[in-house]
């Protein structure tokens, strides 16, 4: 075969570009592919300490078995995490159970930092539902460098919680403590105040958005069994199941504190009443916050029915002589006193 200088340099050309496409550095395929191996195995390492921080917190033990049942991962990408984090000395074996180390609890509390940090900014400073806040922390908690966590608290005016009542370590390491006692195990007629919700396991916590309980909401215990738990809270009657229940954090009220069961949810307003704005829930935050405050939602307001829809949901109701549209989720977080 008669040799071409053109061929032979075109195909040398196309080799060489395809070469440079593959290790080209940092965005070179080959580069491409190893980093995202290395995202990944970083995310394992992370999760893993995060659900062992978790589990110690709570006073639960952990072995690999807990682990594997309760982490999205391949069961072999947690061994060898596990593996490569015990040579790190970030955790070690006590039998067949697994502690973190001084330096594996730093790590994670790192990582929850970062989470709960950014569920607060999602739930102040953007319009995204609550059901998408713990998603989406739970992606930013593995990418925001040290210095971009301390920025973002900075941001946020280091808060001291997150929305869920959940403490946020500081950048220290520092806790503050939650105060208050599982709902389930209230007696009553007892009296307090919602300080924190449990957002996991997730089918739970659902069904605790879907009964629209709230943190900082007043309640009062009306009965408790071992089927149910009652109590009554803004104008309206819950029940839960004790396992539900056990989700939600209450610090106990001294008996002569004023209860305030005349404060009632705008949801329950009917027409020909008259009422008085009295504040809105601290459920409500961010935009949503300020949407109703630049709506005339404020407090001391006098507010009426203007104009119920088929379904009466959502309603619309008269405030400063407008005419505003609310569903019910949305009127269930404005606080009133009937006149």
């Amino acid at each position: 075969m008669q040799y071409n200088p053109l061929t032979a340099l075109l195909i040398f050309l196309t080799l060489s570009v395809f070469i440079y496409l593959l290790f080209r550095p940092v965005k070179g395929w080959f580069w491409i592919v190893k980093n995202s191996f290395r995202v990944n195995e970083k995310t394992v390492i992370e999760d893993v300490l995060k659900q062992l921080y978790h589990y110690e917190n709570s006073g639960k033990e952990a072995n690999i078995n807990n682990l594997t049942d309760a982490l999205k991962f391949n069961d072999n990408d947690i061994i060898s995490a596990i593996n490569k984090m015990t040579i790190n000395e970030l955790i070690q074996f006590e039998g067949d159970f697994l502690k973190l180390t001084n330096s594996g609890r730093d790590y994670a509390l790192r990582i929850v930092r970062v989470h709960r940090l950014w569920e607060k900014y999602l739930a102040e400073k953007t319009g995204f539902d609550k059901m998408e806040w713990h998603g989406r922390a739970e992606e930013m908690e593995h990418k925001l460098s040290h210095e971009e966590t301390d920025l973002l608290a900075s941001q946020l005016g280091n808060p001291v919680f997150d929305p869920h009542g959940d403490p946020i370590p500081t950048s220290q390491g520092k806790i503050a403590t939650v105060n208050g006692v599982p709902l389930s195990s209230l007696a009553e007629s007892c009296i307090g105040k919602i300080t924190h919700i449990e957002d996991e396991p997730d089918v739970i916590y659902k069904q605790i958005l879907a009964e629209n309980i709230h943190i900082g909401s007043q309640i009062r215990i009306v009965e408790n069994s071992t089927k149910r738990i009652v109590f009554y809270s803004e104008g309206e009657e819950f029940k839960l199941a004790p396992i539900v229940a056990a989700n939600i954090t209450v610090a106990l009220l001294e008996k002569d504190v004023i209860v305030e069961e005349n404060k009632v949810r705008l949801s329950s307003l009917q027409e020909e009443e008259i009422a008085k704005i009295v504040g809105i829930s601290k459920e409500c935050r961010g935009e949503n916050r300020r949407r109703l405050l630049d709506l005339g939602f404020v407090k001391g307001t006098e507010i009426s029915i203007d104009l119920l829809s088929p379904l009466q949901n959502p309603k619309a109701y008269l405030v400063k002589g407008t005419s505003i549209a609310l569903r019910n989720d949305q009127a269930s977080k404005i606080l009133i006193q009937k006149t």
